[in-house]
This record gives C-alpha cells, structure tokens and sequence, in this order.
C-alpha cells in the first residue's frame, strides 16, 4: 500500500488483519474487539496521539470500520466513506491565518477590508477569529505583503465534488449526497481520520461457513505485486485463503467492451453524445451531479466487475463474488443493489494483503499460465484502456471508426471539466472514456506500489499474454446466458 505515512497504513492494515484472523477462528466477538483494543494499544505510553485513551476511541473505531459498520456517530450511514471523528482534531480551524510576513502595516488594509470584525490587530501581527470569520478571502487578496495565508485541508483539496466541509469544531464532515466515493480523501489525511469500510470479516464468514466463494481480480491487478506475482501466483494465493477460485475481471473488460462498442456504433449513428460506464467513481459523478447526462449519455452495458459476477453467478447459483482492486469506489458500486446480480463485495489490494496475513499467506512465484482476458481486457486498467478496446471491437466487426471523436479524461477535476461542457452543449467529441483516478485504475487509492514499479512489472507481465481477440475471445463464454445491460433484462 503507497501512502506518506506507512505508521498510519501498519497501524490500520494490522486492525484489519487481526479481525479477520479472529473471523476465521470463529473468535470474533465483542470481549475479543475489546481485547483487540489493549493488544494494539497496550500502554501505558501514547504511540501516535496525545494520550492512550484517544488512540483506544481511535483503535474502536477503526474496528467498526472493519466489520463494515460505521462510527458510532454514524450509526445508520450507508456511505462506504467515513470520518473518524476522534482523528480529526488536529487540523486548523480557519483555512486563513495570518504568517509572520505581517508587517502591521499603518494602512490596516486586512482589518478595513473584513466585513465580519473577524480581524484585530496584536502586538506583532494581525489575528484572524476563526469563530467569526466567513472565509470570504477578502482580507488575503487586500493584504499588500500576501501575509495571509490560505490554508486548504488536504482531505478538501483531494475531494473532486466539493463534498466536504467542517462542523463547528473543525471536525470534516462528509455530504452523502455529493460524495462520490472515489476515496482519495482518504489517504490525503496526515491523521488517518478518514476510512472506508471493510469486508473482509463477511467474507471471511462466508468462507468459514462452506460458501462458494469467488474471487474477481481488477485488470489492475498484474504489476502490482512484483513482477514475479503472476494471476496464477494470485489465483493461488486466493485459493490457500479459501475461496473456491479467481477469474481475472479483464474477461469482463473484453464482455464489457464488446457490448459498449454496439451502444457506441448506434449512439454515433443517432448522433447521441455517451460516455463509458466502467468507473464507478465516475458514474457516481453522474449520478449525482450531472443527473440529466447521467440519464441520457451514459452507457448502459454493466461494468467488467458486474459482467463477471454476472458470468459466475450464472455458472454457479448461490456463489459470493468478491473484487480484489485498487478501488474504494467499487465499494460503493456493489452496494448498489439496484443493479441486480453484481459484485456481493470489493475489497482493496491493501484489504487483500492484510486479509493474506491473517492466514499467513504468501505469494509464491509462478508462470503466467492463467488466461481469460485478452490484451485488451487487461489494458482497461489505463487512461484510454476501455476506448481502446471499444474501438478494437469495432474494427474486429469491420466498422470505420476514422471518423469518430473521442476524449480520454482521467482525474477528478478533468471528469467533472468533461461532464461540464457536456452538460452545457459545449462538447464537441463524441464519447467521454471517463476515469476518476489519475493515470486511470492502476492510480488508484489503493494501489500497492509506486506508479513506476507498477508500469515497469506490468509491462513485463503483459508482454506474456497471449494475442487473441476481443470477440473471438467473448464467444468461448455463454454470453447469452446472463445480461450485459445495468437493469438485467436480458436482449
């Protein structure tokens, strides 16, 4: 798992894995999560807060969080993400303060231009009252030595939407209807207050209990483990820990491009504007802020994660899919169950690795002899992976696509850019491949390394696949057996 503070990650990577642990010994239970506490803060010196009894609130919390509940302030939330809110204390209340750059100049210009009397003047330098200041910004840009700082908390700079704002004690507080779950929030805090969910304990009961579990890896998944962890290494590795075998989701990227280059030849033909629906993050975008495109441009074939579940779900009756990947937002997406038959679970490849501990599980070195997916299945992964292979499918089909416009956006502030234009009939292409994260899903929240030791593992393990095509791929599978379409209905 990359973050700037490992101490962070170690601390919330080993709640996860001693839950777990604890759930496949059949163990876990309220005196156990309370004992859990004092193993992981045994006192009486405080590690990483003020005092052991706010780490232990902090440890209790984390806890919830990993059985999939949220905080005790929070009881009843459905949002796959969270405040901690014992966490979130360190951070300034007003996001402008005054430096030492402040020359008390005799002009006064921050005291005259401030409407709210949220300025005086000290003996050193001006003060600004967090209580009464509006954070209009009139102040900073009236100061003629910039002395006035602008200080914008990382959780609210990372958030895309503008979901996340401050009660009155500077605790963050996250909208539910804005928050769309792409959690880069997440690891931008520096106090680790903020989570999402976890699930590893009711797949971990699943397991226990003799279910048919699957486990579904991203197309993100080769590269980010080493080079020498291959899908077969991984497919492995899941079957140790219990489930009863792993597919690679990138045959869903090969059903899910297939099905989309067809809304995409008759969309173009239509003259009708659409956008990819693979980005759960993205999606949420739509959904809750671009309603109206999210009706009319959207694409209705269901996500490669969806098309697999659907696909095991067909072949086994009664199994539990789970996604392994470096989304938090896929979270959210199988939660969403107006989309019939998907996902039952995601977990994260810092989830999966935490859940490996706890059965002290290694990946072991082996050939790449595992594949589903074709090449361009596996390359969803990447900014211009779902276009690419849409447009592929169109070539294996025999279409003209020379003419066809397109715009690959990746990035929070690049999406909702796209969307905007979109929304305002200012959009001149013809399809939006839109992907919340930076760089695409290998950029992920979650991912496990570095983007340079992911690109340069990843290549080398792509370079071993075979080079079948998408369609000719598709049809060794009973794609008239399950529904590619978002509601079910079969065509």
């Amino acid at each position: 798992m990359v973050t700037n503070d490992q101490s962070l990650v170690s601390l919330k990577h080993k709640i996860m894995e001693r839950t777990a642990a604890l759930a496949y010994e059949g163990k876990l239970n309220d005196e156990t999560k309370e004992a859990l506490v004092y193993e992981i803060i045994p006192g009486p010196i405080a590690q990483y807060r003020c005092c052991i009894y706010k780490e232990r609130e902090i440890v209790k919390e984390r806890i919830r969080l990993a059985c999939a509940q949220p905080p005790r302030n929070k009881v009843g939330s459905t949002n796959t993400v969270q405040v901690i809110s014992a966490a979130c204390e360190e951070c300034p209340l007003s996001s402008y303060t005054v430096t030492d750059n402040c020359r008390l100049c005799i002009g006064k210009a921050c005291l005259n231009s401030c409407r709210f009397g949220a300025i005086t003047i000290g003996s050193h330098r001006s003060h600004i009252d967090p209580t009464k200041c509006k954070e209009c910004g009139m102040c900073a840009n009236a100061c003629p030595y910039g002395a006035i700082a602008h200080l914008v908390r990382p959780c609210k700079r990372a958030c895309p939407v503008g979901a996340i704002t401050y009660d009155d004690n500077g605790i963050c507080q996250i909208d539910e209807s804005k928050c769309i779950a792409c959690g880069h929030c997440i690891h931008s805090c520096p106090f680790g207050a903020i989570g999402s969910k976890t699930y590893l304990v009711d797949i971990v009961n699943h397991i226990v209990a003799g279910d048919e579990v699957y486990a579904m890896c991203a197309p993100a998944t080769e590269g980010q483990f080493g080079e020498k962890v291959s899908m077969e290494s991984i497919r492995q590795c899941c079957i140790e820990l219990g489930f009863k075998d792993m597919i690679e989701v990138g045959l869903g990227g090969d059903m899910t491009a297939a099905y989309e280059s067809a809304e995409w030849s008759e969309a173009y033909k239509e003259g009708r504007k659409m956008t990819t629906s693979c980005c759960p993050a993205f999606i949420n975008m739509l959904r809750k802020h671009f309603p109206k495109q999210y009706e009319e441009n959207m694409s209705s074939t269901v996500s490669p994660m969806c098309a697999i579940s659907r696909y095991l779900k067909y072949l086994h009756p009664g199994c539990i899919t789970v996604f392994i990947g470096p989304c938090i937002a896929k979270k959210s997406e199988a939660n969403d169950k107006s989309v019939p038959d998907n996902a039952d679970y995601a977990i994260t490849f810092g989830e999966f690795s935490a859940l490996r501990r706890s059965r002290g599980v290694e990946f072991k070195p082996m050939e790449s002899t595992y594949q589903e997916s074709s090449i361009w299945g596996k390359r969803f992964a990447s900014s211009g992976g779902v276009a690419n292979a849409v447009i592929e499918c169109m070539h294996e089909r025999g279409e003209d696509t020379s003419a066809l416009k397109l715009v690959q956006v990746a990035g929070g502030d690049e999406c909702r850019k796209a969307l905007m234009m979109l929304k305002a009939n200012r959009f001149k292409e013809d399809f939006i491949e839109g992907m919340v994260c930076p760089g695409g899903c290998v950029g992920g929240p979650s991912k496990y390394k570095t983007e340079m030791e992911i690109k340069r593992a990843r290549e080398n393990l792509l370079k071993k696949a075979d080079g079948r095509k998408v369609l000719e791929n598709i049809s060794n599978y009973p794609m008239d057996k399950f529904s590619m379409h978002r509601d079910g209905h079969m065509e």
